[in-house]
């Protein structure tokens, strides 16, 4: 199966462009949307929302990766396989967590082109037909691609304190793992400092509070309301550990 991750959007052309030209090499391949609304032009903060959100991936799959504000600078394109599983797109640090978390891991720069490739638009014109590539079963060599060393970026934390994502209920996700917190510590953020609860039912209504949501980060919610209506939080906000 291949597994996207993107800043496109769900309206618009480009996520369905970049399923067609999948779909053109490898028609028999499940594809699967896993997020199309990752934090835009921002590789830093969804690296730690997309190892939270791959983390139960079954082996073998492919996941197909593109946020990439640098599409057609000094990025370079890779393939990486972290603990089984597949991963193609740009060298900007959208992968960091999950290369620099997993146990067994390998990378590759992808030397191959097509012969019509858009400078824009590598996830549909080159990553897409790699990934298809993979999942029909062809190594990384067969493709046209060369070993290198991880690129992990050491500057970057294990864990980011800060709000990544806001879903449609208005939940703030941070890119702290849940299990690498204290539970009966507190968080700061904007001003405020909130305990942890197990649900939202664990608190009153209008109440702000952490708690470990299903994939496994920090977040930050109200119980019957939108923690990003509070003054100051919202994607970038940054959440400290008291």
């Amino acid at each position: 199966m291949i597994v996207t991750f993107t800043d496109f959007g769900a309206s618009g052309p480009y996520l369905g462009q970049m399923e067609l030209a999948v779909r053109r090499v490898a028609p028999q391949v499940p594809v699967f949307h896993l997020m199309a609304d990752a934090p835009a032009f921002d590789p830093f903060s969804s690296a730690y929302l997309l190892a939270a959100l791959a983390r139960d991936m079954p082996t073998g799959a492919v996941l197909l990766g593109v946020v990439d504000p640098g599409v057609g600078g000094e990025r370079s394109p890779l393939v990486a396989k972290a603990d089984g599983i597949w991963l193609v797109g740009p060298d900007n640090g959208l992968f960091e967590a999950m290369m620099r978390r997993c146990e067994d891991l390998a990378v590759w720069a992808i030397h191959w082109r097509p012969k019509r490739m858009s400078a824009t638009f590598h996830g549909r014109d080159l990553f897409a037909p790699v990934a298809a590539r993979l999942a029909l079963g062809q190594t990384p060599a067969e493709i046209g691609c060369r070993p290198v060393p991880p690129p992990l970026h050491v500057d970057w934390p294990e864990d980011l304190g800060a709000v990544v994502y806001v879903d449609h209920y208005g939940n703030a996700w941070t890119g702290l793992r849940a299990a690498s917190v204290p539970e009966t510590a507190e968080i700061e953020v904007a001003g405020r400092r909130l305990s942890r609860r197990r649900t939202f039912g664990d608190v009153p209504a209008g109440q702000a509070f952490w708690y470990e949501n299903s994939s496994g980060l920090v977040e930050i919610a109200v119980n019957g309301g939108r923690a990003d209506s509070l003054d100051g939080v919202g994607p970038g906000a940054i959440v400290t550990i008291c």
